[in-house]
């Protein structure tokens, strides 16, 4: 629920377990206690998308057995053993830091990674306000712009968690493979067809919408990577890209909010636990404002379901 800085210090100071969105300045003056934060000033409502500076938006959890741990770049890769055998994980780590970096590059190959539950999102701020720091808050220490925030929870034996991404795209598969021969946040040049190019260029002369992502395929499963930008011949992504995987451009979408709002319904008798939905959908989607019902939570700098994902909403279920 998106709510005030009061009514989210009364439940603080009562002792609930949450999960707290807003800004940097409002998560930096709440209370110690039992709970996790992240910065952004985007959020899903359900009466639709709000940008607020003034409002935090709160997630409470009545399980009675967690923890909450934090992780420089270094022991990220501890967020898997530290995850309970029936419960889930929300991770939110500080866009562009050194954690953020390694955890996108590298979280598919920590120990038991698809054998948790690992859900959480990348935190931001206001794209129209410079000089912001992405923060990840633990409750009972403080903000970090350089470590992740996790939240461990185990849920009843008798309950079952799911983790589900709602992905709007699809590989053209009219369109050439793309691969890359090197990894990592920004590419120079890549093989289109087996033939290495330039991919600014490529870009440019084959007149690529860059907010449809690249869509890689993982045996079958697509995974989104966003493009950030093109500075200098270099093109910049909000994900990593890796080597062995077929990439092609998204299918092209005639009406962006439309399918959005049409994808997200099949899903609105869910009963969502936690939920997020990247920038780059409010963005292009032109949510603000905007109901998708089923679904509540921050919108995010990227979305983790198990691994780094972009322009998706992933959400965790309770069965």
């Amino acid at each position: 629920m998106l709510t005030t800085f009061e009514a989210t210090s009364k439940l603080i100071t009562d002792a609930k377990l949450l999960h707290i969105a807003g800004t940097e300045a409002l998560l930096r003056k709440l209370p110690m206690g039992r709970w996790i934060g992240g910065s952004t000033e985007y959020f899903m409502t359900k009466d639709g998308g709000k940008v607020s500076g003034d409002l935090l938006f709160v997630t409470e959890f009545p399980f009675k057995n967690f923890s909450i741990k934090t992780y420089s770049a270094q022991d990220i890769s501890q967020v898997t053993k530290d995850s309970f055998d029936n419960g889930f994980t929300i991770l939110v780590i500080p866009f562009d830091s050194a954690v953020h970096k390694e955890y996108a590059q590298n979280a598919a190959k920590y120990e038991k990674m698809f054998l948790r539950n690992i859900v959480g999102w990348i935190s931001g701020m206001n794209l129209g306000i410079p000089d912001q720091v992405p923060i990840a808050v633990k409750g009972s220490t403080g903000a970090f712009t350089d470590k992740a925030v996790a939240l461990h929870i185990e849920v009843p034996a008798n309950k079952t968690v799911s983790v589900n991404i709602i992905n709007i795209f699809e590989q053209d598969t009219a369109s050439p493979i793309i691969n890359f021969t090197e990894e990592g946040f920004s590419a120079k040049k890549c093989l289109v067809g087996g033939k290495e190019v330039v991919l600014a260029d490529y870009i440019l002369k084959n007149n690529i919408d860059t907010k449809l992502p690249l869509v890689g395929d993982y045996s079958g499963s697509g995974v989104n990577i966003s493009f950030k930008s093109i500075e200098n011949g270099v093109v910049n992504f909000y994900a990593p890209v890796f080597s062995g995987i077929n990439y092609r451009m998204a299918k092209s979408i005639s009406n962006y909010e439309s399918l959005f709002n049409k994808r997200v319904a099949k899903y609105k008798n869910k009963e969502a636990v936690f939920s997020c939905n990247c920038i780059l959908n409010f963005l292009y989607g032109e949510l603000e404002n905007k109901k998708i019902e089923a679904f509540a939570g921050p919108i995010t700098f990227g979305e983790i379901a198990y691994q780094l994902v972009n322009q998706t909403l992933v959400y965790v279920s309770i069965t």
